[in-house]
């Protein structure tokens, strides 16, 4: 997503145009989408595991607003129609996370549809943070009178961080009581990882304590990201615009007064006095961290060969899966983020991209 130009107003009658080629990097993106969260310790962090459910009724939004701006309304009810198959009831009881994920998809979908419908000459990327903001307010709302408190949401949260980290460690543990003698030989071989057993679960719960206490960050990072791809998929499906074409990720780029969040949620986090709200900052530090760094991988995807970053990227995600290999990828991203950060806040100042670029 990029600050990109005007669009002209849905309400206003919108020449069809051809849909948007380019099929290659999207459904990259949508496996990305939904397997990343597979891996046990993003999955410990992640918010909502289940990414269709926030994907889906983003499209089915972008084909509401696109059949009242007079597009296609097989769309429209197609996808509303898969969004009410995947978020309506089942056969099993809901559990209490689950009506949250649920909650959150709809009123996501539903602002991010109204902020294209009525802010339609708005760029992609203020639109989505429009509905974030809004989504945000209307759920507070609906914990300050509703029955879901905000110490049960986050009670919630933890538990159900808590039950996948149990799950995990249940699956290793079956996998070593159903095969003694390959894991006697194997910790034979390789003694470290005997350690496996014990370590494994003291990291996952690590990580799903740092990720209940981020949790609001991740989760308006990954609406983002379903915001992000259910737009660009729409716009492949039909032909009726909402805006102006997303932007390529070396392109991406914001108002650069959004450091100052970093900035606030860097003091907060340093200032003892402001102890009280220090997970406020760490939310704030990481979600407009994490914007700086994909401005920063933007800023590296400018000046290396087209192609060649999408390629390396995926080969790293594909690396996280590898059970030796996955060790050496979480490094290798670990290390690029930082460096994308770092790439990220420079260009606020230097404008990387708008220098020369280097000859190849």
């Amino acid at each position: 997503m990029s600050e990109q130009g005007e669009a002209p107003a849905v309400s206003e009658t919108i020449a069809p145009a051809p849909a948007e080629r380019g099929w290659g990097k999207i459904l990259l993106a949508f496996v990305a989408f939904l397997l990343v969260p597979l891996y046990p310790e993003l999955q410990a962090i992640l918010p909502i595991k289940d990414t269709m459910m926030l994907f889906v009724p983003v499209v089915a939004a972008c084909a509401l607003v696109g059949w009242w701006a007079g597009g296609n309304a097989f769309h429209a009810i197609a996808w509303t129609g898969i969004s009410i198959l995947l978020l309506g009831p089942s056969g099993t009881a809901p559990t209490p996370f689950s009506s949250l994920a649920r909650g959150w998809s709809l009123l996501l979908a539903g602002a991010f549809g109204l902020v294209c419908l009525f802010g339609n000459r708005r760029p992609l990327f203020s639109r989505a943070l429009i509905a974030l903001g809004i989504t945000f307010c209307l759920a507070t709302l609906m914990t300050v009178l509703g029955p879901m408190t905000a110490s049960r949401a986050s009670q919630t949260v933890s538990e159900e961080l808590a039950r996948r980290d149990k799950g995990w460690t249940e699956m290793l543990d079956s996998v070593i009581t159903a095969h003694p003698k390959e894991w006697t030989q194997l910790t034979t071989n390789v003694p470290q990882f005997a350690e496996i057993r014990t370590e494994w679960p003291k990291e996952l719960a690590n990580f799903s304590d740092f990720g209940a206490t981020v949790f609001p960050s991740l989760l308006a990072l990954e609406s983002l990201a379903a915001i992000a791809l259910g737009w660009a998929t729409y716009h492949r499906l039909g032909r009726t615009r909402l805006g102006a074409p997303m932007r390529p990720l070396r392109e991406f780029r914001f108002n650069d007064q959004l450091v100052w969040g970093l900035i606030v949620g860097l003091t907060i986090v340093l200032l003892p006095t402001l102890s009280t709200v220090s997970a406020f900052g760490k939310n704030l530090l990481v979600f407009f961290g994490v914007l700086y760094a994909m401005r920063g991988l933007g800023v590296l995807s400018w000046f290396m060969a087209p192609g060649r970053f999408g390629v390396t990227l995926t080969i790293g995600v594909l690396m996280l899966f590898a059970p030796i290999l996955n060790g050496i990828a979480a490094i290798g991203f670990v290390m690029l983020g930082v460096a994308s950060l770092a790439l990220g806040l420079g260009d606020t100042w230097a404008d990387w991209r708008g220098r020369a670029r280097p000859a190849a």
